[in-house]
């Protein structure tokens, strides 16, 4: 057998559920009729349905497979232990195994017409498995299919994005890409506002009825309130709706309504949704022009605070630095699509492969004065604080974590500070990475420390620290943010732990200080918060 050896579940017990949500592989799942067309497997049917989709297979000869099947499993067994078929069966269909593929010889003649019965009764496939058809063969199919059925998408995939593309490439580009897509998926593809008007459609017209359905599904996704959901999913009778949330501010989204849903959709739509969101921008305020001009004027001279107002707000701002949750680097696809999603055009992601991409977030209606608990004669001058602990953010209706992303984020910061914004986002991201949290934001000084006048902290600050080097203070720095952790501060700071160590008893001998004792840490935290 497969797994490893297990005690025996005592009598009347149930063994551990499977996870109620797996992750699904990375192909496109097979039918089980283009399995079955493989002539030279020599398989079967002899009960249950005839349609069914293979995402994996499975060989057990458990009596109860149960904890280790995913769902979508063709499980292959030949029946060594099966001693009680409906129960057996009954597990598999609890599990969601797709089909179960029964060999014949050497344990059993031919197969148990109870098992059969079994199968018929509760809807799950059976196939026959000829005694010359190794296991292994079936499993090859299966994977060989897969790899066709995955080209075959990738194909599929390549033509729509190089067909919508040079839509978006046409004078009138979002009527182009909207028939472009309506084209590619079959359907119907609709700009809607956050009310359901519609803005721009393609494709044929709907019944009322889903028609109806697909502008409410529309209203699920419109960012009108902190939450809402990047996209959503519905059917309505044999139409399969979709809709997804556009970047920016006015809530634009766009939704799919089509016949038949086909591997590779969603990707589709997902290209379709990063062009459209960059398209829309001049109806949504973030104007391309406005950005352009920011732009040349910045290279010819003038100052960030001149040339914010044309990007659109005039403060406070937020940076933010992402990086892809498993590892792999961000397109100008990928990040666009980060950028539309948090509601931002003012995307940074060709600095090279290794690198974060950054973004530029200027907070929605933020007041024109100055930061909480900041003079105004010092909004222009005083950078941003930073914090390495892991809180919530003040604006989390704004940054919300976004999936298949790891976050880092400023606290708000005027135009005039951004330079140091951006390290503390650099800062923030090694955190939440080092302690796998999808977003960590940096937070301003409050509570006591606040209390002290800003420029006898930084005094103190200076004068405490002063035998530290930059890459010494910077590892203390992101040590005490994790509270002590060799480990986490290691991956934080992308080195070995011995070298964090290293540093660490370099700083308590250059300080003359105990980094065990609670209070010199505390002193030092607040210190180093200052610079």
């Amino acid at each position: 057998m497969d797994e490893p050896s297990m005690p025996t579940s005592p009598a009347g017990t149930t063994p551990p559920p499977p996870p109620s949500s797996p992750p699904g592989p990375p192909t496109p799942p097979i039918p089980l009729a283009e399995l079955l067309a493989s002539k030279d497997l020599g398989l079967r049917r002899i009960a249950g349905p005839a349609e069914a989709e293979l995402l994996w297979v499975h060989t057990s000869e458990m009596a109860d497979p149960y904890p280790y099947l995913l769902g979508g499993e063709l499980l292959l067994s030949a029946g060594v232990l099966l001693t009680d078929p409906d129960h057996y069966v009954g597990r598999l269909v609890e599990a969601g195994a797709a089909a179960l593929g029964f060999g014949v010889r050497p344990v059993h003649e031919t197969v148990p017409g109870a098992l059969i019965e079994a199968c018929d009764r509760q809807g799950l496939p059976l196939l026959e498995v000829p005694p010359e058809t190794p296991f292994t063969a079936i499993a090859r199919a299966v994977w060989r299919l897969m790899a066709e059925a995955r080209h075959r998408e990738l194909r599929r995939v390549t033509r729509a994005q190089q067909a919508l593309a040079t839509a978006a490439a046409r004078p009138d580009p979002v009527p182009a890409v909207l028939h472009q897509l309506a084209t590619q998926l079959g359907g119907r593809a609709v700009l809607l506002t956050a009310r359901g008007e519609e803005v721009h459609a393609a494709g044929r017209r709907l019944p009322p009825e889903p028609a109806g359905a697909l502008t409410r599904l529309a209203r699920v996704v419109a960012r009108q309130r902190p939450g809402s959901p990047a996209s959503a999913t519905d059917t309505h009778g044999d139409t399969h709706l979709s809709a997804y949330a556009l970047g920016g501010g006015d809530g634009l989204v766009l939704a799919l309504a089509a016949g038949r849903r086909e591997s590779g959709d969603h990707t589709v739509a997902g290209i379709a949704v990063v062009l459209l969101s960059l398209l829309a921008a001049p109806h949504q305020g973030a104007d391309a022009a406005g950005r352009s001009a920011a732009l040349v004027r910045m290279l010819l001279g003038a100052t960030p605070a001149e040339v914010a107002p044309l990007l659109g707000s005039t403060g406070p701002w937020t940076v933010i630095h992402a990086r892809r949750t498993d590892g792999t680097p961000a397109d100008a696809l990928t990040a666009g699509a980060l950028g539309a999603s948090l509601g931002t055009a003012l995307v940074d992601a060709g600095r090279g492969a290794g690198e974060a991409v950054r973004l530029l977030l200027p907070l929605p209606g933020a007041a024109a004065g100055p930061l909480p608990g900041m003079a105004p004669e010092d909004e222009a001058a005083r950078p941003p604080q930073e914090d390495g602990a892991a809180r919530p953010p003040q604006e989390a209706d704004t940054i919300a974590p976004q999936p298949g992303w790891t976050l880092g984020a400023s606290a708000p910061t005027p135009v005039t500070a951004l330079d140091a914004a951006d390290s503390l986002a650099a800062r923030a991201l090694a955190h939440a990475q080092a302690t796998r949290a999808p977003l960590t934001v940096d937070a301003p000084v409050s509570g006591l420390a606040a209390l002290v006048p800003p420029e006898e902290a930084a005094a103190h600050a200076r004068a405490l620290l002063a035998p530290l080097t930059a890459p010494l203070a910077d590892t203390l720095r992101c040590w005490l943010s994790l509270h002590g952790s060799w480990d986490r501060t290691a991956v934080a700071l992308g080195v070995h732990r011995n070298t964090v160590r290293q540093r660490i008893g370099r700083c308590g001998e250059l300080l003359d200080a105990d980094l065990d004792d609670m209070d010199v840490r505390a002193e030092l935290w607040f210190a180093l918060r200052q610079g």
